[in-house]
């Protein structure tokens, strides 16, 4: 793809994030305009690979998704290899890798964790495998997002850690959403009483630590971040912690 081409390839997933994540895109409007189509190229490839999971549209079987996964990975692949793409969204990506001296790679990570859920059955065993998946599906994320938000590459496991905060309370928050996809992501819950409908109690330890994930991660990744970035990450944390999180503690860690 040409530098000619480029901007129209940027376009793009600026759309899709406005279509399908207006709150982010609107947040990302509050970033410098430097930045702005990083992440929104950002965004392209990973909902990319969410379509391909979880859209209306993905292939029909778990092994036609992994087949288009593994694609999908493998277009991002070429193209950090060569520099650039036929296909605009990892085009505007790689470009913006280049620009911004992302750590692409490690969308490896996040590409292994979506490989997980094309399974249609997901249960993840012991604390380990949970901090794996999340690893890939947030933490990594973070990493490449640290340096569009200004984050120095010494604090950047300070970002890592904020998004699996935000990553392990959406698990205890949707945890019958997920189960109505036949997927678990917390070890030891009561399958038998999600199926009958019945409350469940969380695992009190997962709870207590996404709540000490943004209590050691929030005002470190504020102090190192831009100050445009900071107004953003304030108000998606305090949201998750005072309501998504904050119902879970006063509700004594039960899934009503």
């Amino acid at each position: 793809m040409t530098d000619i081409e480029l901007p129209d390839a940027y376009s793009r997933c600026a759309a899709l994030q406005r279509r399908h994540d207006p709150t982010f895109h609107l947040a990302t409007r509050a970033l410098g305009r430097d930045v702005r189509p990083a992440v929104h190229a950002l965004y392209g490839f990973l909902r990319g690979a969410d379509e391909l999971v979880d859209g209306p549209d993905r292939p029909p079987t778990p092994e036609a998704r992994r087949a288009a996964l593994d694609a999908w990975h493998r277009e991002l692949t070429d193209g950090m290899a060569s520099g650039t793409s036929e296909h605009p969204v990892i085009a505007a990506v790689v470009d913006a890798g280049r620009r911004h001296d992302l750590p692409l790679e490690e969308l490896d990570a996040y590409m292994r964790s979506m490989g997980i859920d094309c399974s249609g059955h997901v249960r993840l065993r012991t604390t380990e495998e949970l901090d794996t998946y999340m690893n890939g599906s947030a933490a990594a994320v973070g990493r490449v997002m640290a340096p569009l938000i200004g984050v120095p590459r010494a604090f950047r496991e300070d970002v890592a850690r904020l998004g699996v905060a935000f990553q392990l309370t959406n698990f205890l928050r949707d945890v019958r959403e997920d189960f109505a996809m036949d997927r678990v992501y917390l070890p030891g819950l009561d399958e038998d009483a999600l199926a009958a409908g019945r409350p469940t109690r969380l695992p009190v330890a997962e709870v207590r630590r996404a709540g000490e994930l943004f209590r050691g991660s929030v005002h470190a990744v504020m102090r190192s971040c831009t100050p445009r970035a900071r107004p953003g990450i304030a108000l998606a944390s305090g949201f998750y912690r005072r309501v998504h999180l904050g119902r879970l503690e006063r509700r004594g860690a039960v899934v009503a």
